[in-house]
């Protein structure tokens, strides 16, 4: 009996790896014959650094970088300071510290660990001051760390970059990013723009004699499962502007300035396609990484899976063991255990493919649809979210219903 594991983050639980290696004993403990590969499981956004990296023998890679945030912006805000900020690497208040998981020559990176959402919501003490704070608005972050990771990431030694695009706090178009890279962007005095979002707006031209040379062997795959336009009603600032703390002034000034960047970009480029769908994902960074970067904007179970050599894994198998924390409506829209059920089924569909969860939501018979032929949950006992959540409880659960799903089939065989 051949089975592969691919199991997702029990979010708060167990970790894709904990999770598979739990699965594979319990598979063990029922068929001790049994053939049993495990693999690592994401769906591209948060959890996928560790989860490919665990899973597939890498190193976690700790980094300072600039966040996305200017704070001094922030200072001047509440003090009343006019001194004009450019350069994000002389303001000391904007370092974080990030990571990247480097997998061989494969760098795997999520761009919420430099420039994302949360990383620009922390509260700022408001010191002998009476104002009130204002949160940030994405006039004022940027990607520049993301930039700074992938310059590590290349100094040691990687060239193939799987890189998530969720959870951004910008809406700058990847100018931080690619100014980081060694892009030049330049305004009509003849002196380098800066790199937050606002600084989009003063672009006339873009010199990329300073470029890394380095980016020209390199791989670029893109997780990316939004399909706005870079611009327009559907585009990244109208759509996801707000929610970054764009007001509608701001939303539509940077509209028209990442219509006329992308312009110049298309101009100086030699692009065919003015836009394709995902050009708008991160504030802009799908266009960004398509257009200067050569980069492939794919759906992020579809990244992993490839990256992971699903394909190869799940030939010959009799079953799929797959899974996550929550299954319902949601799962069968494209997340990891849905994805693989769907690419197992495509190769033989004859495979067995039976989801566990924690928990079971609303609509979850959806998965059928999608190739999940069974759920479980593993939970056996009335008990508190808590208790539930706790590793030793969802181990223990998870153990314990593999196990019997294994006897099952293997009574049925």
């Amino acid at each position: 009996m051949k089975i592969v594991i691919a199991m997702d983050s029990f979010k708060g639980s167990l970790s894709s790896a904990e999770a598979g290696r739990i699965a594979k004993n319990a598979v063990l403990r029922a068929e001790p014959t049994a053939d049993v590969k495990v693999l690592p499981l994401a769906d591209g956004g948060e959890g996928t650094v560790d989860a490919l990296t665990e899973g597939l023998g890498g190193e976690i890679m700790k980094v300072d970088v600039t966040g996305p945030l200017e704070m001094r912006t922030l200072l001047r805000r509440i003090f009343d300071e006019t001194e004009p900020v450019v350069d994000p690497r002389g303001d000391k208040f904007n370092l974080i510290n990030s990571r990247y998981g480097r997998i061989g020559r494969t760098a795997v990176i999520e761009m919420a660990d430099a420039a994302g959402l949360t990383l620009a919501a922390h509260p700022m003490p408001l010191v002998n001051s009476a104002k009130k704070f204002a949160p940030p608005t994405p006039l004022n972050t940027t990607t520049f760390g993301l930039g700074e990771l992938i310059l590590r990431a290349l100094g040691d030694g990687c060239r193939d970059f799987i890189i998530g695009i969720g959870g951004s706090a910008t809406n700058d178009c990847g100018l931080g990013m690619l100014t980081a890279l060694g892009f030049r962007f330049v305004r009509s005095d003849g002196r380098q723009a800066g790199v937050y979002g606002r600084d989009l707006a003063d672009i006339v031209s873009i010199d990329r004699s300073y470029v890394d040379g380095r980016l020209k062997s390199c791989r670029f795959r893109i997780a990316c499962d939004v399909n706005n336009p870079l611009t327009g009603s559907n585009g990244c600032s109208y759509v996801y502007g707000p929610q970054k703390g764009a007001t509608p002034e701001i939303v539509e000034a940077m509209d028209g300035w990442i219509e006329k960047f992308s312009a110049l970009t298309i101009k100086t480029l030699g692009i065919d396609r003015k836009s394709v769908a995902g050009d708008g994902a991160a504030g802009g960074l799908g266009f960004a990484f398509r257009t200067f970067l050569g980069g492939e904007l794919i759906k992020g179970v579809d990244l992993i899976l490839d990256a992971i050599k699903f394909r190869d894994a799940i030939a010959g198998a009799d079953m799929l063991l797959t899974g996550e924390g929550r299954i319902d409506n949601q799962t069968a829209m494209g997340k990891a255990p849905a994805g693989a059920a769907s690419l197992a089924k495509s190769i033989d569909e004859k495979i067995l493919t039976v989801a566990i969860c924690g928990c079971v939501g609303d609509g979850a018979s959806a998965v059928h649809e999608a190739g999940i032929d069974a759920y479980f949950s593993i939970l056996n006992r009335a008990c508190t979210v808590e208790e539930a959540m706790s590793k030793a409880t969802a181990a223990k659960n998870l153990s314990l219903t593999v196990e019997q799903i294994v006897r099952l089939l293997r009574a049925e065989r």
